[in-house]
């Protein structure tokens, strides 16, 4: 008996192993070379890229990507909020598609990993399927999500909250939402008929670098996010009153300055005063009148809080007006704050596809983590309508939105082969 249970374990373990080394693996020359290909759309002379969404640049960028999706073989459509979609068929066509993807347009003068590892990496994907010769029992699909950078245009009218005020905003292009969806092949007046049913996924996966820099010291291969944190942002508004700067004593100024300076520092150590990863920020600041010989009168400063948790956002939020009003009281000035309605709310990630994605990268050989993700994505979004993973990969010294972003090939590759293995998993465990 003993015998026998032994043998069958063993077969059983090695049918297992078999199964794992049976994996493809993408091809690490290739998807380096879409990389460099897709950054000669909008290329300067000086060597770096702008793609911003709208621009002729963009336009281009997204030809290229249509190509080479239609030479993967996908079915390309893209839909009336100009995302580009790529479907592959399942062998079970009553089985809801994975989805997976991210977007190719930058933020002015960026890099040409932000967004593009994650779109490359998914057509990657969808060759190195071809070429194996796997048809997968799900629906593959892939999403290409428009002007990321200004807004999640494109993931946000997917779950059906981008609202018609949103249409209005130009970007640095000059071009309206409005203007730049139907210039990219949508169409704006039917932006609604986009709106995908909360189930009308199996799953919903993105590759991207990873914009913090702890991946990269810390000599980590794979970020598993369980979590992109949520976004609140405040206008302040501080009154004093503007005076003449050489006859008004010291004593006497209501300097609305001096209280924003102090509001600085408050909002700092506030954020400071909890443990977790939460983040506070003053980004902006402008003093009225604004001449060196007049006490300004009027401040007017940005605030932002960053977390996983809305209740710990809405803590620290109500610290840091606790601290306002000591200020006030402290320079007899007075505080207001208006909310600003461009703001996210946490996505956590699904804890199943956390795992699968761990033990994706441990068949590999791989190091992973678990960490938020402090930045916004198309994922935040998608999160209201199906389970999310995300799949981080070092990018040098923590640098993005910025040309010196880089990404090593090796990096790109073993993010693309988790990315690979995860649908396969998925594929296999998710009916």
């Amino acid at each position: 008996m003993k015998t026998s249970y032994l043998f069958y374990f063993l077969l059983f373990s090695f049918s297992i192993i078999s199964k794992a080394q049976e994996v493809p693996e993408v091809d690490q020359d290739r998807l380096e070379k879409t990389i460099h290909t897709l950054a000669k759309y909008g290329m300067k002379e000086n060597g770096e890229t702008n793609r911003v969404a709208f621009s002729d640049a963009d336009l281009q960028g997204r030809a290229y990507i249509i190509s080479l999706m239609q030479i993967s073989g996908l079915e390309v459509s893209v839909d009336y909020a100009g995302n580009i979609i790529g479907k592959r068929a399942g062998k079970d066509p009553g089985l809801k598609p994975i989805g997976f993807g991210s977007h190719i347009d930058m933020v002015p003068d960026g890099g040409n990993y932000d967004g593009c590892v994650g779109s490359l990496a998914a057509i990657e994907v969808i060759r190195t399927l071809n070429e194996a010769g796997i048809k997968t029992e799900h629906p593959l699909e892939i999403f290409i999500f428009s002007n990321e950078e200004g807004g999640v245009m494109g993931s946000r009218a997917i779950v059906g909250e981008l609202l018609d005020d949103a249409l209005s905003v130009v970007n640095s292009t000059g071009y309206s939402m409005r203007e730049g969806i139907n210039r990219l092949g949508g169409n704006a007046d039917r932006i609604w008929q986009v709106e995908r049913e909360e189930g009308s996924l199996t799953a919903f996966l993105e590759l991207h670098i990873e914009q913090g820099g702890i991946l990269d010291r810390e000599e980590i291969d794979i970020g598993v996010v369980e979590g992109i944190v949520g976004i609140k942002w405040w206008d302040v508004n501080i009154k004093g009153f503007a005076n003449h700067a050489g006859t008004t004593p010291m004593a006497l100024r209501k300097d609305a300055l001096i209280a924003a300076s102090k509001f600085v520092l408050a909002v700092n150590e506030v954020t400071n005063s909890y443990e977790g990863n939460q983040v506070g920020t003053v980004g902006r600041i402008e003093a009225f009148p604004g001449a060196p010989n007049v006490i300004p009168g009027e401040v007017q400063l940005s605030l932002e809080i960053r977390d996983l948790s809305s209740a710990k956002i809405e803590k620290l939020f109500e610290g840091i007006k606790s601290r306002a009003k000591a200020i006030e009281e402290e320079t007899g000035t007075s505080f207001s704050f208006t909310p600003i309605d461009a703001t996210s709310a946490p996505a956590l990630t699904d804890e199943r596809i956390q795992k699968i994605i761990s033990e994706a990268a441990a068949e590999m050989g791989l190091s992973s983590m678990q960490m938020q993700s402090g930045a916004g994505h198309d994922a935040q979004d998608m999160a209201r309508i199906t389970p999310v993973g995300m799949i981080f990969v070092p990018s040098v010294d923590g640098i993005s939105h910025s040309p010196k972003e880089f990404t090593s090939p090796e990096d790109m590759a073993n993010g693309a082969n988790v990315l690979l293995r995860t649908i396969l998993k998925l594929d296999q465990s998710w009916f």
